[in-house]
């Protein structure tokens, strides 16, 4: 569908939500030649989180011209450490990831969430065909032929297709009648950064406690950030310390083996859940990043998956168009959810697993998990498929 076929804000998709899966999702969607609104607020990226870019992620945003505008900002993951700190009578021995091993520089690039927001910014504003409304939506009707959005400015737009990306209280996704099925689980995470008197070399270090995992990932220069998985009170009781004794606990925490430790300004806790979708698209709405599926901090796949999410529907939407189909059809929408439901149940399968039998106070699973780790870190083909399977799923295909 052309402009000149299209009524004034009327679209042929629209994104509705700015995250980094939300903006990832409209640059893509546009680049196909769609003409595409991004409904979302300009505000400045409030805090410090980080996130790990693995695999065909960086693809993409390579892809999308984003990736050059904020790769220095990056520091390169080169080895996967992960250690078992739980101090049990099963222990699982240690285990080394190497990119090389597999033919990679590194595994992908640890990046503050601000510096990737800018890029993504900076991209979104070039596009020609895609048009952005500072504002937030108030209302999403599905119809028949298209599905109207209302903003909280009262600016009614229309599109083929609305993409939700506004996160785990979606509108769209209640106004497509998706239900979610929601398990909390009994950890926070608590995310800060530090810096370090030791070069970490490139190695990102996880420590499993028997509360959860512990990891230290690199950020440019002797800069590291840190995702500290724990019981609630031990979370709370983490995040209530000043900076100073944090410092001495991620010290503590971390064996000393970056020296002294010590904790930047600015924090954030927040519990752990895993969430899923009855459907990741219905009634001309598709899901995308935390609209479609929560996941713990565990193996870097929340961001990843939403932006697998983004390039799914941009090459699904460019199929359709080339095929002269409605993109918002029903026929359209179940391919996007074939896509995504493979992918996304084996990584949140996974993620659970490893985090069950790290939690388990039963012998049997201990030990099960030990053999698992043992096995991998001593079998090197096994070994390779572990961790060309972490960065993206090897059987993933449209």
């Amino acid at each position: 569908m052309t402009q000149s076929l299209l009524e004034p804000n009327s679209y042929d998709v629209i994104v509705v939500g700015g995250g980094p899966a939300g903006l990832a999702a409209a640059i893509a969607v546009a680049e196909t030649g769609a003409m595409t609104a991004l409904i979302a607020r300009k505000v400045p990226y409030a805090d410090n989180r980080t996130t790990a870019l693995l695999g065909d992620s960086i693809d993409l945003l390579e892809k999308l011209d984003v990736w050059r505008r904020c790769s220095s900002k990056a520091a390169a993951l080169r080895t996967m450490r992960l250690v078992d700190d739980t101090g049990r009578l099963i222990r699982a021995p240690e285990v080394r990831f190497a990119s090389d091993e597999i033919g990679m520089d590194a595994f992908g690039y640890n990046i503050e969430n601000r510096n990737l927001m800018v890029a993504l910014e900076e991209r979104a504003a070039e596009i020609a065909n895609l048009d952005r409304f500072d504002d937030e939506a108030e209302s999403v009707a599905p119809g028949d032929e298209s599905t109207l959005v209302r903003t909280r400015k009262d600016q009614t737009l229309s599109a083929c297709l609305v993409v939700g990306a506004d996160g785990r209280h979606s509108r769209c996704r209640e106004a497509a009648g998706i239900t979610v099925s929601s398990r909390a689980l009994n950890q926070s995470a608590l995310t800060f950064n530090v810096t370090t008197a030791r070069s970490h070399q490139n190695v990102s270090t996880e420590f499993h406690t028997t509360e959860g995992p512990c990891v230290f990932v690199p950020l440019p220069g002797r800069r590291m950030s840190v995702v500290w998985v724990a019981a609630p009170k031990e979370a709370q009781r983490l995040m209530a310390l000043d900076d100073d004794a944090l410092s001495v606990a991620a010290e503590k925490q971390s064996h000393s083996i970056f020296g002294r430790v010590t904790v930047e300004p600015g924090r954030n806790m927040f519990p752990l859940a895993i969430e899923k979708p009855s459907h990741y698209g219905r009634r001309r709405i598709v899901l995308v990043g935390e609209a479609a599926h929560v996941v713990p901090p565990i193996g870097a796949q929340g961001l990843n998956m939403g932006l697998r999410d983004a390039g799914d529907i941009a090459e699904i939407v460019q199929d359709a168009m080339a095929g002269d189909q409605d993109v918002g059809s029903d026929a359209v929408i179940g391919r996007f959810g074939r896509a995504r439901g493979a992918d996304v149940a084996s990584r949140t399968f996974a993620i659970d697993i490893a985090n069950r039998t790290l939690l388990s106070d039963l012998l049997p699973a201990q030990a099960a998990r030990a053999v698992g780790m043992q096995l991998i870190s001593s079998v090197g083909p096994l070994r390779r498929l572990a961790m060309r399977e972490g960065l993206s799923p090897f059987w993933r295909s449209l």
